[in-house]
């Protein structure tokens, strides 16, 4: 173990799973983020509100009650697709079955369209939510596209701030008469949400529409869009009004300010921005009066109103316009989408500057050391923390770094350079004196809570050990801890679960660093209600530290060295190296969607990084993430234009892909729906990176991606030939081809069976190196490679993974049943 001090003020890394915010009038208290049987926020949208990316809400009233089956299917996919396209991550809002989801998989977004046009669909404002979920509750389980108003307190309730829309609604024509307004405008007046669109449709009344909003207290902001002067509101299908904006804003960067400090005031209400329609698709404004006048007096005259009135105006305005207003309506609603995400972008920006994060990536922070104390195994002596066998050695920090000591560690099967934590569990357990039956379930905020708070060890690090130790395989965990109350914790915790200590740096709590820290408090149910995670400090560790690991790294002599993304770029770099040049392979943990694209950053200014070299020189062999982090390092790819390079368009065209593409072919080999979703595609153009990806699916299993050499011996294997993918049609090519195969999941686990899905995706890891390392002690005669290969492990890892989720431990104490398994 070594002791190290800072003398320089770091920046800490602190991440939060959500923000909430007051309302202006008193309201039951809300739970961000968590789930229950009314309320649902997909795992992509909660991964990327957890890990602070941006993410645009979209309603669905436009898909159920504007586009007919199968045409708004493609406008779904397509608005997605804008919002992806543009750096954020979509959540459609609406309700399916009876339960309000914020984020919808593919199959739910059909499902839902699919019901555009009947009876049963609902156009759903606030006050329809508790009427559709309740009814879902007793077994009838409806569909409904969610409004503006809906969508806004939906996405508020998930902790989403952009919400891109077509057109608001607003005060109707003779609405001083008939009181016919919006809910959309008192929502905008209490829910803080930034609300893009096109204006408000044509057909209200625009002027007493402004004056409401002002009454509420919205800003109303129009986007010049390169006009100067007296800038209009926008009219939904026409870029003027008549009617001058009250605020005017030139660029996102402007409107994401406003979100901004609106925010922080804080101001409990929602905020406007007008988006012009596009020119080229602008109807003029006089012969759009026209029209309206004419959709307006067929509603009077057919006794429409209310909920039914605006959907049978515009399908009205649609005939009259001979269907140039609904190809108006699609363009308008793109812009607003490509607008909301780049307002949302550049507000993300700020957040995390404010935060002291720079795009989620903090880079090495580069300290100056105090003292060194190393520690290396000795018989007889007792170390600070009153464990055996420690002699310690003092470093100055004048002097370079230290040599290793005569008697160096014994060899381990695998090393793991990965994250140490102390977890806190809160649970909410409520008095029989709880204030009603809407408080009794979660905590309230603002106060303190009776709970059951547990502590244990974690991190991606300590999971990783514990299962493979479970396993019967030798390990070192590398790391660092402070030698604060929560790092003595987590040492004791490690030596408790009997995994040595000798591979812990300890820093000096002078250094400003802190211990690891997750604090989770939980609902009755024990869903999240609230995260706070404290996991800089493997970013701040200094050159000294990484020399001792270098040591430890050479005198392992491990199969394998695991690390995990909770270091900085250019950390994960430095374990790389020292992996490589002691010969052992590296697999890679991405951790998290944000952390994943640590893999390919470019580094900072004053300490850049060298791309990453594509196989056969690749430094990469394995990595195991799910599916939004195979996305997330696909982008960074992308974005880093490393996939631009000579080097990986040779080794891409030696795989052997036709011209014309796999979409066929990969559909037969994985699943139509995972193709749809891009998800083989993204881990062919990462293969020469890495030519080992096990991307995990949760209930869809887990799909397997190889690049495999010219001389591996499953290209001539009968029983593998279903899964191979192409081969290199070029001689001399290190590359023989692609192997690629879908693992369907090996149970379907019950809702009510699953305890924790903390650790899950660690077990597999560790079960898959576990069997790695066993099986390459016995090889299959002649062939040169462990038997089963990595696809012989891919249904014991699962089996672990279902282990653990059955567990209240972060890692399945059961899994020692899986020796036999792994042994094959």
């Amino acid at each position: 173990m070594a002791v190290i001090g800072t003398s320089s003020s770091l920046r800490p890394a602190l991440r939060s799973h959500l923000r909430w915010r007051a309302c202006p009038t008193p309201s039951p208290v809300r739970s961000l983020h968590a789930n229950n049987s009314f309320f649902s926020i997909s795992e992509e949208v909660r991964e990327a509100l957890h890990t602070k990316k941006p993410v645009v809400a979209l309603e669905t009233t436009i898909y159920t009650h504007g586009f007919p089956y199968p045409e708004n299917v493609g406008l779904a996919s397509h608005l997605e697709s804008a919002v992806r396209v543009n750096g954020g991550i979509p959540a459609t809002i609406g309700v399916l079955d009876g339960v309000a989801r914020v984020g919808m998989s593919a199959e739910e977004l059909i499902s839902l369209t699919a019901s555009a046009g009947k009876v049963t669909t609902m156009k759903l404002s606030r006050r329809d939510l508790g009427y559709i979920c309740g009814l879902g509750h007793t077994g009838k389980k409806l569909h409904g596209g969610t409004t503006i108003a809906a969508t806004m307190l939906l996405a508020h309730l998930a902790g989403i701030k952009v919400f891109a829309t077509g057109g608001l609604g607003g005060v109707h024509r003779d609405g001083e008469n008939s009181l016919d307004i919006s809910a959309d405008l008192t929502e905008m007046g209490r829910t803080p949400v930034a609300v893009i669109s096109s204006g408000c449709k044509s057909f209200l009344d625009i002027g007493r529409t402004l004056e409401y909003l002002e009454t509420e207290g919205v800003p109303v902001a129009t986007f010049a869009d390169g006009r100067d002067g007296n800038i209009d509101f926008p009219a939904f299908w026409s870029r003027d009004s008549g009617f001058r904006s009250p605020l005017v804003v030139t660029n996102e960067e402007e409107a994401a300010a406003m979100i901004y400090a609106q925010s922080l005031l804080p101001v409990p209400s929602g905020l406007l921005f007008a988006n012009p329609i596009p020119s080229s698709h602008a109807i003029p404004k006089p012969q759009m009066d026209a029209f309206i006048k004419q959709a307006l007096q067929s509603a009077h005259q057919h006794g429409i109103a209310g909920h039914a009135n605006t959907p049978f105006v515009l399908n009205e305005i649609r005939k009259l316009t001979h269907g140039k207003s609904v190809v108006a309506n699609m363009a308008l609603a793109e812009s607003n989408v490509v607008r909301g995400t780049k307002i949302a972008v550049a507000l993300q920006r700020m957040e995390l500057s404010e935060a002291g994060i720079k795009g989620g990536n903090e880079g090495t922070v580069s300290v100056s050391t105090s003292a060194v104390t190393k520690f290396s195994s000795g018989p007889g002596l007792a170390g600070p923390h009153g464990t055996a066998q420690k002699h310690p050695t003092t470093v100055e920090p004048t002097t370079p770094p230290p040599t290793p000591s005569a008697e160096t560690a014994a060899p381990v099967e695998v090393l793991v350079a990965g994250s140490l934590a102390v977890d806190f569990s809160c649970n909410y357990r409520p008095t029989r004196s709880s204030p009603s039956p809407s408080t009794a379930d979660t905590p309230q905020l603002r106060t303190s809570n009776p709970a059951i708070i547990t502590q244990h060890v974690g991190g991606v690090g300590f999971n990783l050990m514990r299962a493979m130790n479970h396993l019967g395989v030798s390990t070192r965990l590398c790391t660092a801890t402070v030698d604060d109350a929560c790092g003595a914790a987590a040492l004791k915790g490690l030596r408790h679960a009997g995994i040595s200590d000798e591979g812990i740096i300890e820093l000096s709590p002078s250094s400003g660093n802190r211990t690891a820290q997750y604090v989770a408090v939980n609902d009755t149910k024990r869903d999240l209600v609230l995260a706070m995670a404290d996991m800089s400090l493997l970013g701040n560790v200094s050159e000294e530290a990484f020399e001792i690991w270098k040591q430890d790294v050479k005198d392992a002599q491990a199969d394998w060295v695991v690390v995990d993304a909770n270091w900085s770029p250019s950390g994960i770099s430095r374990w790389i190296v020292n992996a490589r040049e002691a010969g052992s392979r590296v697999a890679f943990e991405p951790v998290s969607v944000e952390k994943s694209r640590r893999l390919f950053s470019e580094g900072t200014t004053d300490r850049p990084r060298q791309p990453l070299p594509v196989f056969p020189n690749h430094v990469i062999d394995l990595a195991t993430p799910n599916q939004y982090e195979l996305q997330a390092m696909f982008e960074a790819v992308q974005e880093t234009e490393q996939s631009q390079r000579q080097d990986w368009w040779d080794c891409i065209d030696a795989l052997g892909i036709s011209s014309a593409g796999a979409r066929v072919q990969l559909s037969v080999l994985t699943d139509s729906g995972l193709v749809d979703r891009g998800i083989p595609q993204q881990s062919l153009q990462l293969l020469p990176f890495i030519p080992c990806l096990i991307t995990k699916l949760g209930a869809e299993g887990v799909l397997l991606s190889q690049l495999l050499g010219a001389e591996d011996p499953r290209l001539s294997d009968p029983a593998m030939a279903p899964y191979i993918l192409s081969r290199s049609k070029i001689e001399d090519s290190p590359v023989g081809g692609v192997y690629m195969r879908l693992f369907p999941a090996v149970e379907k686990v019950p809702t009510d069976e699953v305890v924790s899905v903390n650790g899950v995706g660690d077990t597999f890891l560790g079960v898959l190196l576990a069997g790695l390392v066993k099986r390459q002690q016995k090889k299959t005669p002649g062939t040169g490679r462990a038997v089963g290969g990595v696809e012989g492990l891919m249904d014991v890892a699962q089996r672990g993974s279902v282990m653990t989720l059955k567990s209240a431990e972060a890692v399945s104490p059961l899994l020692g049943q899986l020796r036999e398994d792994l042994e094959g």
